[in-house]
């Protein structure tokens, strides 16, 4: 793909953001105010793959956006179609790297799995993403052009209901790109999806979840949690000596909204009855919902999955503790879904870079 055009990109501007650049603009061309809503409209809620197909625009006030503004695209470089319904994209970026996102039907609804950087720094020794190395943060753009594409599909558009932060990368790693991403997801001049339709998906990163309670929308968190001690997380998960686990449920206990645990089930590791009871106690302390997470096989690097009987006892026994569990169901296991692995396929990996690398969690 070409390099970013020098023009202002609108896609990388809130709603409210793109509707001021674009009034300013309106009155140094001479055109009315009131042009600035119906082009507003044709960013996100009926998107337009150019300025020259908001038709309900004249001639002239399109070409001289064209002159001033940029209107970019995802390219989609690899499709796939599981048997159950799931859809996995591999997007191109501008610098040639890629990013996946992965859209689930289930009933009446579809959850899209996004991606917020390219590859990942903190290396969970079971996940795939991790194990591709980290290029770099994604502009709020690249996060939200992904919701934005599903709109434009060439087949006809997907009707994403969910978004969750569960792709390639980090989201409270990349917190200033995810912050606008949020705006835009929700307001109902951008995406116009409810904000209790929306997870971020984080490891734990402290400064993030603080600033995710701070915002007033009831965005959802899902906290990584994968191991109910400190000795047996740090094995797993390299970012636990940053964020230790103790630290973790505090932020959890504080945050003002419900949280979930995601938990990935790894057969002899952190599957046995001891681990149940421990992180029943740790979901007890801050009411979370548990979600028991069966280990994609794209994932495994050397791991074995839990098999489903002892998946089921160990619900069972996080029940018996009193805590809400449900457990995930495995999708698009046929077109390799676990997240990373088209990526992995069509690029190769990369060398592992530190977790600090690309700065740490932006908050203002």
């Amino acid at each position: 793909m070409s390099a970013p055009s020098k023009k202002m990109n609108l896609l990388d501007l809130t709603p409210a953001a793109a509707g001021e650049e674009l009034a300013r603009f309106l009155a140094r061309v001479g055109q009315p105010a009131y042009r600035a809503r119906q082009i507003v409209k044709h960013l996100w809620q009926n998107p337009a793959p150019t300025f020259m197909a908001m038709t309900d625009l004249p001639l002239n006030l399109r070409e001289q956006l064209d002159t001033e503004f940029s209107l970019p695209r995802l390219e989609i470089a690899a499709r796939q179609k599981s048997s159950d319904g799931t859809e996995k994209f591999l997007f191109k970026l501008h610098d040639n790297e890629a990013i996946e996102t992965v859209a689930i039907p289930e009933g009446d609804r579809v959850t899209l799995c996004i991606s917020s950087q390219a590859g990942c720094a903190l290396q969970c020794a079971f996940c795939a993403t991790g194990a591709m190395g980290f290029t770099r943060n994604l502009t709020m753009f690249e996060i939200a052009g992904q919701v934005r594409e599903m709109r434009m599909l060439a087949d006809g558009p997907i009707n994403v209901t969910n978004v969750v932060f569960m792709g390639m990368g980090e989201p409270l790693m990349n917190w200033k790109a995810v912050d606008a991403t949020l705006t835009t997801l929700n307001d109902p001049a951008g995406l116009g999806i409810g904000a209790r339709h929306i997870t971020i998906s984080t490891v734990g990163v402290l400064p993030g979840i603080i600033a995710l309670g701070e915002r007033p929308e009831q965005f959802r968190l899902a906290i990584s949690i994968h191991a109910p001690s400190d000795s047996l997380r740090q094995e797993l998960m390299p970012i636990n000596t940053k964020y230790p686990l103790a630290k973790v449920i505090d932020a959890a206990k504080v945050f003002d909204r419900r949280v979930t645990f995601e938990y990935v089930l790894l057969g002899g590791v952190n599957d046995a009855e001891e681990h149940a009871i421990q992180l029943g106690n740790l979901a007890r302390e801050c009411k979370a919902f548990v979600n028991l997470i069966p280990l994609h096989p794209g994932g495994a690097r050397g791991f074995t999955p839990t098999p489903t009987e002892r998946i089921t006892t160990f619900a069972r026994w996080l029940r018996k503790a009193g805590v809400e569990v449900a457990v995930r169901k495995s999708r698009g296991i046929d077109i390799a879904a676990a997240c990373g692995q088209l990526r992995v396929e069509r690029l190769g990996r990369r060398p592992p870079r530190r977790a600090n690398r690309d700065g740490d969690i932006q908050v203002a």
